[in-house]
């Protein structure tokens, strides 16, 4: 039976990627990998070529559109799900598409699995996960996540600043992904609601450009598009929050 299979390769760091996944990607017989041209390699790309020395074929989408659901973005799906329809026909009974993080976490892999499902029902669909940008960096910067009855709370910076705001407003930790370019505005409103004291931020995580720190310490107002904020809770005593 045909099988799109979206593989979670992890924020950056290639020992991350899990066993299964390095299993899947050698038994498939096509790996994709997203990227913003055919010329440029993508990180999920150069993870898979450092974990299992497989070298994906490259798949374009408009990755860098901010616009929302653009011609542009739509038109790059298609062509994507084509590609995969067209290995399918050449042959291939397994195809794999790896994304950063976990590929039902905001990524690239929904669009595209809904759209190959849309040109061919009878393709099964699959994923597998990968750790996240957020666990990754609560282990680097020796952050709980979240204890007993606490919420977790994910947002994307694209949702804008309201949104933030309401999140803070709620209990527990929350975590900003995709604010490296709004990174001046989301510092002064976290700021400004006393949630700075222990907010860490993490850039490029498992590359060598990686900086991991306290967010006060981040004097830019600006940072990497791939770039993790996690604002944790005031906590009490241990065992409070059970």
């Amino acid at each position: 039976m045909r099988t799109l299979i979206g593989i979670g390769v992890g924020p950056g760091d290639p020992e991350l990627l899990t066993l299964k996944a390095a299993r899947l990607l050698r038994a498939a017989d096509v790996v994709f990998a997203p990227s913003t041209a055919l010329d440029r390699e993508s990180r999920a790309e150069q993870i898979v070529l450092a974990a299992t020395e497989i070298r994906a074929r490259r798949l374009v989408f408009a990755l860098e559109d901010q616009g929302g659901l653009t011609a542009e973005r739509a038109a790059a799906w298609d062509a994507a799900a084509r590609s995969v329809i067209d290995a399918f026909d050449a042959g291939a009974e397994t195809v794999a598409f790896v994304t950063l993080g976990d590929p039902n976490v905001y990524s690239t892999f929904g669009y595209l699995a809904q759209t190959v499902a849309g040109l061919d029902a009878g393709v099964r669909i699959e994923s597998v996960p990968g750790i996240t940008a957020m666990q990754d960096l609560a282990a680097r910067a020796d952050v709980r996540l979240a204890e007993g009855r606490e919420p977790l709370t994910l947002v994307p910076a694209t949702a804008g600043l309201d949104e933030l705001e309401k999140a803070l407003n709620l209990p527990g930790t929350v975590v900003v992904y995709k604010g490296g370019r709004q990174l001046g505005e989301l510092k002064a409103r976290v700021e400004e609601m006393g949630r700075m004291e222990d907010a860490v931020l993490g850039t490029d995580l498992g590359l060598p450009t990686e900086s991991v720190g306290p967010l006060r310490d981040h004097a830019e107002g600006r940072a990497p598009y791939f770039t993790t904020l996690i604002l944790p809770p005031v906590r009490g005593a241990r065992g409070e929050a059970l």
